[in-house]
């Protein structure tokens, strides 16, 4: 490690001022920035810690929609949607362990886009909103690629809105030491469509895929996706598995997510 200024405000408009300094960087629970900080990847002058500002927590429903704060641990929305959402509480009752489900945040983790992980799945086969302290951005255009977002510098994310589908499941495949996913597909079913994302398999990120999308439209069945499958072109490769191996996995995770999703 090495030294650096921390501040905590207590309200948004705080948080902004002080991301306004030079090499100021924000910091929700930390379950990625501070391993990059000890691994010296990252070397910011300020942190400005966000876990001190309740406008940015907690978990409402209406009317459809599910609204979580970007400050929520993934632990309170695994318990604050079980009855409104079940897809999505089961998926963030299933990152990483306690201890980084009791301090990583929805908001740390859309913020930082890794390409495995779950958060980005579900927001993107929801259609969800993501709202940062200056404007709304719908998920179609907010993830840009592997750890790149439509945000801005200094921009934080206040809050998600997620419209619950009729029928929704996540499933994946996962790395054992880390509990990312190797793979994993959200399938939402909506009243005019279904929506798949699939997270951990493309270089360039989470992703839809649309051609199961309009297959799974006419007929919502893991039959409805016999004999299609993605290109191994642009699918990571690495020592957990090659491109052609997740190109597999994401086909078989999709019939498996529909079928779980019922």
């Amino acid at each position: 490690m090495y030294s650096f200024e921390i501040e905590s405000p207590t309200s948004v408009a705080d948080a902004v001022a002080a991301l306004g300094q030079e090499e100021a960087q924000a910091l929700g629970g930390g379950q990625t920035l501070i391993p990059s900080l000890k691994a010296r990847l990252a070397s910011p002058a300020v942190l400005v810690s966000l876990k001190n500002i309740d406008e940015i927590k907690g978990v409402s429903s209406d009317g459809g929609t599910v609204t979580i704060g970007g400050g929520t641990t993934h632990a309170t929305v695994a318990e604050e949607v079980a009855d409104s959402y079940p897809a999505l509480s089961a998926l963030a009752g299933n990152i990483g362990d306690p201890a980084v489900r009791n301090r990583g945040t929805i908001g740390g983790s859309l913020a930082n886009n890794d390409p495995s992980a779950c958060y980005p799945a579900a927001a993107l086969a929801s259609g969800a909103t993501i709202v940062t302290n200056t404007r709304e951005i719908a998920a179609d255009d907010y993830f840009q690629g592997m750890f790149t977002t439509a945000l801005e510098e200094g921009e934080i994310i206040t809050s998600v809105r997620l419209p619950v589908p009729e029928k929704a499941a996540y499933v994946k495949f996962e790395q054992p030491a880390s509990r990312f996913a190797l793979v994993g597909v959200f399938v939402a079913k909506f009243a005019d469509g279904v929506r798949v994302a699939v997270t951990g398999a493309s270089e360039e990120g989470v992703f839809r895929w649309t051609e199961a999308e309009e297959a799974l439209s006419g007929n919502f069945s893991a039959d409805a996706l016999s004999g299609l499958s993605v290109p191994a072109d642009g699918m990571i490769g690495d020592l957990h598995g090659s491109g052609e191996y997740r190109a597999h996995l994401v086909a078989v995770l999709t019939k498996r997510a529909v079928a779980a999703a019922g």
